[in-house]
């Protein structure tokens, strides 16, 4: 085997690599082994919304809490981060706006905004001409919205790049194109891992942090695997001015969302499809995002047309996380946190730290 670490983290998106932020910080030795380029995955497809608010759903209140920690958690973790790194990853919390676009739009949207305000969350509620005072670029067809403050967003992209940083000035190696294909087992205990170059790597403790893919690791035991589907998602992204930016704030209506970037890029988003590991971008999907997303915003078909991308989310039964200790000894899980990856990534790297201080306790 190489040189042993404490602990070693499968999986480079943002939960395996804020985790191995945080845990290197405990002043573990910590290595990270992903297959293809880290925040290659979901988090490169991610539009990166911070919306806990917007996005609570009736018979969602036992997530909420989670959801609106994590939100809480962001000021101080970006800022830390950026101290660390030296890269701004693009956090602002700059509110989202739900708006209606015709009458039963604004019966469902008007549902939810009142909905919110049962469970004590921040909401306005817009006029057509306040919605429009607020980002003048919707549509004239506006009936009305719901405006949540507290709301916010962040580049993934740039997310990576910070995070990629810190662990470097940290001295953590961040393996690219490494991917795991055996476990080393002793005994009944997971002493550590083999990728398919034939390296080694030796440690206490293998943090499962492969999104999507975590449900399909054939190096693993089948009663080891967690309970993890890929769901699919393809999304949009366009290019205007950064001195000219045509919204300031996330839009959303009942069939898309429209994220603004500071640097000028737009981000359209985003399908929901149970299509297992299929990452086609489709004529289809391209078609309707922006059918809606002008629908919205009609200045956006002035705008370039950058990128378009599919990303796997990594879904469980319930759509609950998983941040535990597996059946298998050695073994802890950090996966499953399929639409909210970005939201959960400062409070999920927190409780996998703790999750691996009970495992060495144990």
């Amino acid at each position: 085997m190489s040189q042993g670490q404490d602990v070693i983290v499968v999986g480079g998106g943002v939960i395996g690599l804020a985790a191995a932020w945080r845990l290197s910080q405990q002043g573990l030795a910590v290595a990270v082994l992903e297959r293809d380029e880290p925040g290659g995955g979901a988090t490169r497809a991610s539009a990166g919304m911070l919306a806990p608010v917007t996005e609570a759903e009736f018979g969602d209140e036992l997530l909420l809490e989670e959801r609106l920690a994590a939100s809480e958690a962001w000021p101080a973790f970006a800022a830390e981060l950026r101290d660390a790194s030296g890269v701004d990853c693009g956090y602002r919390r700059n509110g989202c706006l739900s708006v209606a676009l015709d009458s039963d739009e604004l019966a469902e949207i008007r549902r939810h905004h009142d909905f919110r305000l049962e469970l004590g969350l921040a909401a306005d509620w817009l006029l057509p001409s306040e919605c429009r005072e607020l980002e003048p670029a919707l549509s004239t067809r506006t009936a009305g919205g719901s405006f949540t403050p507290d709301d916010g967003e962040v580049d993934p992209r740039a997310l990576t790049n910070a995070l990629l940083a810190a662990l470097d000035r940290a001295g953590v190696p961040v393996r690219s194109h490494a991917e795991v294909v055996t476990a080393e087992l002793d005994g009944d205990r997971l002493a550590g891992v083999r990728t398919a170059d034939g390296t080694s790597y030796a440690a206490g403790t293998v943090v499962l942090a492969a999104g999507c893919w975590s449900g399909v690791c054939s190096w693993l035991p089948e009663r080891a695997r967690p309970t993890v589907r890929p769901v699919k998602g393809q999304i949009l992204r366009l290019r205007g001015a950064a001195a000219e930016p045509v919204i300031e704030r996330t839009i959303r209506t009942a069939e898309v969302y429209v994220v603004p970037r500071a640097r000028g890029e737009v981000v359209v988003g985003a399908t929901v499809e149970e299509r297992g590991f299929d990452t086609m971008v489709t004529a289809g999907a391209v078609r309707e995002l922006l059918r809606e997303a002008h629908r919205a915003v009609p200045e956006l078909a002035e705008l370039e047309f950058a990128e378009a991308t599919a990303g796997l989310r990594p879904g469980t039964p319930d759509n609950v996380p998983i941040v535990a200790r597996s059946e298998l000894d050695g073994l802890v899980f950090a996966t499953g946190h399929y639409r909210n990856g970005i939201l959960l990534a400062p409070t999920a790297a927190v409780r996998l730290t703790e999750v691996v201080a009970e495992k060495a306790l144990a």
